[in-house]
């Protein structure tokens, strides 16, 4: 069991998460295990206690992404990802409030009988008044990834950082999965991710990050105490910035 953190100063005041879908359901036979969804929101719940506003995108791996749709329209098959987000973005704010942690979930798609729409004031809001706010359906819009919602909403909310949680610990030269020479980056410029075509995030998600100047961090959730270690400061995972 991982450590908690304890009260301790971090750089920043208020945080993108961005969580891989697939890791909610890691280690178990459904499409989540409830182990590691506590265990991520206990460690979410110790840098909220650090001081820091959290605002949450999830993916939808674990239950669905739009491109398996291979046969259908693409547009209703995007719109199906965008309730498997809502689906874990609800999971976790279920084990949020067992933790005794408020939290909210907005969606880009009008479900108000158990979220909110997303206003982007209302969602600062609730940051301010120290809630986790979790987003749901991306953007609202099919052809768009988790990673673009994530750094969107990151710029509308005024985050410091990007945090993105993956089944990667960073970003490498190549696909270490394909190329055993590939070699982790400790940093990296965007412009080298778009012009070597690296997949570890979305092309559009790493252009608006360019064009916005929002800094990104790519680390692994292998160990979901990996959260903490990365708020408050250690090496780990790529920084991916205009350098």
């Amino acid at each position: 069991m991982a450590t908690e953190a304890t009260a301790n100063q971090t750089r920043y005041k208020r945080i993108l998460l961005k969580l891989s879908g697939e890791a909610l359901a890691s280690g178990g036979r459904n499409v989540l295990n409830y182990d590691i969804v506590s265990e991520i929101c206990r460690q979410i719940v110790a840098v909220k206690e650090l001081g820091v506003q959290i605002g949450i995108v999830v993916g939808g791996g674990n239950i669905w992404r739009g491109r398996q749709g291979e046969k259908m329209d693409r547009t209703r098959a995007d719109h199906m990802g965008m309730i498997a987000t809502t689906f874990n973005s609800l999971a976790l704010q279920d084990s949020f409030e067992q933790l005794g942690v408020e939290s909210r979930v907005m969606t880009a798609i009008e479900m108000k009988q158990f979220a909110e729409p997303y206003i982007r004031n209302k969602a600062v809001h609730h940051l301010n008044n120290g809630r986790i706010v979790i987003f749901g359906c991306g953007i609202g819009n099919p052809f768009f990834s988790t990673d673009t919602a994530a750094v969107m909403r990151a710029a509308e909310i005024g985050a410091d950082i990007v945090m993105m949680a993956k089944n990667i610990d960073g970003v490498y030269t190549a696909d270490p999965r394909k190329d055993p020479t590939a070699v982790k980056l400790d940093t990296v410029d965007y412009k080298y991710i778009l012009q070597n075509e690296l997949t570890v995030i979305d092309s559009t998600a790493a252009s608006f990050s360019r064009e916005n100047n929002i800094p990104l961090l790519i680390f692994g959730l292998d160990d979901p105490y990996n959260i903490v270690r990365a708020v408050k400061g250690e090496k780990i995972g790529t920084v991916v910035e205009n350098i």
